[in-house]
């Protein structure tokens, strides 16, 4: 009997790329990844045939990753792709490799995680399959919709992509109405965490013991960038510097001008700031189970991530309410949803979260019971398998 195949087009090096694919290990399909842009592999990839123009194995893979790319010698196809490039030819040829992948591997599903790089690749390519493109799933990962769909560069592609594809998966309700608006007329998928569930039981000894107000660590997530607003989150700091003498504040994945402004920040107030250099995921879950408040802000994302993992580890959540947090936080008493580019409003909602033990004590047991209700392993692995399971059968009924 034919194994099931399935082939995704992601970025490699994504820990959200290697979580989702996780999901289908030990099912016994047959599970391909073609690279959406160099990259990589990440570490906790396992039982997949990663396919890239570029990409070659390292020690960091584990044995059941198989690595093929179109030339044997990483140079050679580094230095290749950057002549190619020069002359325009790059994205023609990483759209043919893709084709040709697609008409010789023939899978079941083709699945893209992620519109801008993934999604606009799979496009481009599904011509020159032919007859052996297959049904395809389109996974709307963070800003892809919500920001992206206003810039009148990537409206008319988008719109093209979900006229294309035949199912859609994202993490947000808000993103499902955007889809339809923007013309999408498949089959919508259960709406689920891009990043899979979270095993309560093994990250539970990560949290330090106590209660979440008895902690004196307030973590920032250090993104600036096109939506990333972490220099507001450490203006509202500076703001409540008084109330904050006796704590720490982490800064996790911070450019380098926030490492800048939050080396400042301690020179000028006393406070004790550190940027958190690059760590395992259970080392970041570990900060988040040892801090009081987390502070997330952004103009644009899908559910964060970094939002489920505080929640999860009972760091009360202070977020901005452009990420989908009004779907998991009640505003006020799980968590705080805020204007992402206001110090005013970030300061005082910091005030209440460091002056109200009772709030973020209560917060924190609310959040565990959610976690377990709709963020368990064991609850959202079984709906992204009966997912495949489904579509698998549909498929081969044809």
């Amino acid at each position: 009997m034919k194994r099931p195949r399935i082939l995704f087009v992601a970025l490699p090096d994504s820990v959200h790329t290697a979580r989702w694919i996780s999901q289908l290990a030990g099912l016994g399909w047959d599970v391909h990844l073609f690279a959406s842009s160099d990259g990589v592999p990440h570490p906790s990839l396992r039982h997949v045939t990663v396919h890239s123009l570029s990409i070659y194995r390292t020690r960091d893979m584990r044995p059941s990753v198989r690595v093929f790319g179109l030339w044997p010698w990483q140079v050679g196809a580094q230095v290749l792709l950057r002549a190619l490039r020069e002359f325009r030819l790059g994205r023609f040829l990483h759209v043919m490799w893709l084709a040709c992948l697609i008409r010789w591997l023939k899978p079941d599903i083709i699945q893209t995680l992620e519109i801008q790089h993934a999604g606009y690749l799979t496009l481009a390519a599904k011509p020159y399959a032919g007859k052996y493109f297959p049904k395809w799933i389109v996974t709307n990962w963070g800003s892809d919709l919500y920001l992206f769909s206003r810039l009148a560069a990537h409206f008319p592609r988008i719109k093209a992509v979900l006229a294309a594809c035949d199912y859609y998966s994202c993490e947000c309700q808000r993103d499902v109405q955007l889809a339809r608006q923007l013309g999408f007329k498949g089959i919508v998928f259960p709406v689920v965490p891009n990043s899979g569930g979270f095993d309560l039981d093994r990250i539970r000894h990560l949290q330090q013991p106590g209660s979440v107000s008895s902690r004196r660590v307030v973590v920032v997530k250090g993104y600036q960038h096109w939506a990333g607003r972490a220099l507001v989150a450490l203006r509202a700091i500076a703001l409540c510097s008084n109330e904050l003498a006796d704590y720490e504040i982490a800064v996790y994945l911070a450019s380098s001008d926030v490492k800048v402004s939050a080396e400042l920040l301690a020179v000028d107030t006393g406070l004790c700031v550190r940027t958190v250099p690059p760590c395992s995921h259970d080392e970041m879950l570990r900060l988040f189970g040892s801090a009081r408040i987390y502070i997330g802000l952004s103009i644009s994302d899908a559910i964060s991530t970094s939002l489920l993992e505080a929640m999860v580890m009972g760091a009360f959540p202070i977020q901005s309410h452009t990420a989908c947090a009004d779907e998991w936080v009640v505003d006020g008493e799980t968590g705080m949803l805020v204007p992402p580019e206001d110090p005013e409003i970030v300061a005082a909602a910091l005030r209440r979260a460091l002056a109200d033990d009772a709030l973020v004590d209560h917060a924190a047991i609310r959040n565990g019971c959610l976690a377990r209700e709709r963020l368990a392993v064991q609850v959202i692995q079984p709906q992204v398998v009966d997912m495949y399971r489904n579509l698998l059968t549909s498929v081969a009924s044809r």
